[in-house]
C-alpha cells in the first residue's frame, strides 16, 4: 500500500512538472491545489454573516472584513470591488463574490474567500492545529485596532422595510461639539461624561451593569437634537443605527434590530413623544421598555449609547424616564445669545461685531428664535455678516409675524459690503425677504415666544458625573 502511494504521488509530481512547462506555473499552481484538497489536504471553516441558530449578527464576519480589508493581498487580488470611502474621493479594496485571497501567518499559507453571506477558510490540516486559534487572536486584534482609529468610517444604519435587517451608507455628517450651539459649561460636561464612558468598560463590570448609557434629548423642533447626535457620534467615534418605528409591525422584531446591532453605536430612535403618542402604533410601550431594559438589552447593547429624542416630555409616562432606563436628560431650548455667538462663528465667521450688543439686549428681552431658524438666515446672508445679522435682528424684533425684513440680495445704507448681484439671492420688491418667507422656503417650523426661554439645563442620574 505504501508502494502505491509513494508511485502515485510520484506520478503526479512528473504529471505537475510537465503541466508547468506546457501551461506555465500559474496553471501548475491550480492543478497542484485541486490535488491536494483531492487528497483532503485542506480543511475548511466557515464564517457567517448571521448566526443561523440565533439570528443575531456574527461579529466575527466584521472583524474578518476589516481584516480582509488590510490585507497586502488585497491589491494583488484578480477580482476585487471597489468601494466608497469615508470621503468622496476615497476608494477601498472589498473582496468579491467568490475571489479568493492568500494570507500568510506563522510560517502557513492560509486562503480566504468570499461567498454569499460568509466568509470561507482554507488551511492545511498540519497547521490548523497549530496556528488556528492564535490566527484567530491575530484577526480580532487587527480589527480592534482598525476599530479605534479616531478617522475610521462610520456608517449610518437604518432599518429595512423586512423589519429585522439594516441597510447601511457612509456617515459623513459633519457636526462636531465645536459647531453645536449649547452653552460651553454644558458642553465641557458632556463630552467629559462621555470621554469617562469610553473608559469605563471594567467599572460597569464590576458593578454588575451593561456597559452602556442612555441619553433623553428633549427641546422644540431646529433646537439641535439630531445636530447633537451625530457629534456624539463623531466624538465617540460610533456607527449611528437609526431606529424608524413606522417600520416595525411587532415588539419582536424591535428586539431582532437590538440583536443585529454592533458594539461602539450610537442607537437612535427620534420623537418617541410622538410615537407613544398615536394609536395605531403597532411597536408598544411595553415592547419599548424591553428596548430600554429588559434581559435582551443585557445581552446585546454592550458598548452602545441610546438615545432617545422628544419635543416635550410632559404628557409621557414618567416610567419610561426613569433612572435606570434614562441615565442623562438634557433640555435643548430656544436660542440665547451665547448659542447665537456660536452659531455666527460657525456659519459667519464673525467672534466679534458691532451689532452684538444690540442682538444681546433683544435676548434679554425674551424674544427668541430657534438655532435652525438662525442658522437658515445667516446661510441666506453669508456673504455679508453685517446683513445676516441684521436679518436676525429683524427676525427677533418681529417675533415671526411679519412686521419686519430680513436683507437677502441688496446693502442697506450703512451697510458698507459690496452690493450682490440679485441673480445670487432671493430678492422681494423691496429687496427684503420676512422670516414667514423664510420659513416657507426652507421649510422652517418655530413655536411663537413670549419669555425668554431658559438657559440649556441637564439633569442625569444620582450616579451620574454631570449631577
Amino acid at each position: 500500500m505504501i508502494v502505491l502511494q509513494a508511485i502515485f504521488v510520484g506520478a503526479a509530481v512528473v504529471v505537475l512538472t510537465v503541466l508547468v512547462l506546457v501551461l506555465g506555473r500559474g496553471w501548475g499552481r491550480k492543478v497542484w491545489r485541486s490535488m491536494e484538497e483531492w487528497f483532503h489536504v485542506y480543511h475548511f471553516l466557515r464564517v457567517p454573516e448571521v448566526n443561523e441558530t440565533t439570528t443575531q449578527r456574527n461579529h466575527l464576519y466584521t472583524k474578518v472584513s476589516l481584516y480582509l480589508h488590510s490585507l497586502p493581498s488585497m491589491e494583488d487580488s484578480h477580482s476585487a470591488n471597489l468601494l466608497s470611502g469615508k470621503n468622496q474621493n476615497d476608494v477601498v479594496l472589498g473582496l468579491a463574490l467568490n475571489q479568493t485571497i492568500e494570507d500568510h501567518f506563522l510560517g502557513a499559507t492560509l486562503f480566504w474567500s468570499n461567498q454569499t453571506g460568509a466568509f470561507l477558510l482554507k488551511i492545511r490540516k498540519l497547521d490548523k492545529r497549530r496556528i488556528l486559534r492564535p490566527y484567530l487572536h491575530h484577526i480580532h486584534a487587527v480589527a480592534d485596532q482598525i476599530n479605534h482609529q479616531p478617522n475610521r468610517d462610520l456608517r449610518l444604519f437604518i432599518n429595512n422595510s423586512d423589519h429585522s435587517t439594516w441597510r447601511s451608507l457612509p456617515f459623513t455628517h459633519p457636526s462636531t461639539f465645536d459647531t453645536i450651539a449649547m452653552e460651553p459649561d454644558l458642553k465641557n460636561r458632556l463630552k467629559s461624561d462621555l470621554d469617562s464612558f469610553l473608559r469605563a468598560k471594567h467599572y460597569y463590570h464590576r458593578l454588575g451593569r451593561v456597559w452602556k448609557r442612555s441619553f433623553l434629548l428633549y427641546g422644540a423642533s431646529g433646537t439641535g437634537k439630531s445636530s447633537f447626535v451625530a457629534a456624539m457620534a463623531n466624538f465617540l467615534s460610533y456607527d449611528v443605527y437609526d431606529v424608524d418605528l413606522c417600520r416595525i409591525p411587532t415588539d419582536s422584531d424591535l428586539k431582532l434590530l437590538l440583536l443585529h446591532t454592533t458594539p461602539k453605536s450610537v442607537v437612535v430612535i427620534e420623537d418617541l413623544d410622538r410615537f407613544l403618542a398615536e394609536k395605531t402604533l403597532r411597536v408598544t410601550a411595553s415592547g419599548i421598555l424591553n428596548f430600554m431594559d429588559g434581559l435582551l438589552t443585557s445581552c446585546c447593547a454592550e458598548e452602545r449609547v441610546v438615545v432617545f429624542t422628544m419635543n416635550s416630555k410632559e404628557h409621557v409616562d414618567q416610567n419610561l424616564l426613569r433612572p435606570g432606563r434614562v441615565d442623562v436628560h438634557i433640555h435643548f431650548p430656544l436660542c440665547d445669545f451665547s448659542a447665537f455667538k456660536t452659531l455666527a462663528s460657525s456659519y459667519l465667521g464673525v467672534k466679534e461685531h458691532k451689532l452684538f450688543p444690540q442682538v444681546q439686549q433683544i435676548f434679554q428681552n425674551g424674544a427668541s428664535l430657534s438655532p435652525a431658524e438662525i442658522g437658515e438666515l445667516m446661510i441666506a446672508n453669508r456673504n455679508s455678516p453685517s446683513r445676516a445679522i441684521k436679518s436676525v435682528i429683524t427676525a427677533l424684533q418681529t417675533d415671526g409675524d411679519g412686521r419686519g425684513c430680513g436683507l437677502i440680495g441688496r446693502q442697506t445704507a450703512d451697510d458698507g459690503d459690496h452690493e450682490l448681484d440679485e441673480r445670487n439671492g432671493l430678492v422681494c420688491s423691496k429687496g427684503l425677504h420676512t422670516v414667514k418667507d423664510l420659513r416657507k422656503l426652507y421649510g422652517i417650523f418655530r413655536f411663537r415666544v413670549t419669555t425668554r426661554s431658559s438657559s440649556s439645563s441637564i439633569a442625569s442620574v444620582p450616579a451620574s458625573p454631570l449631577q
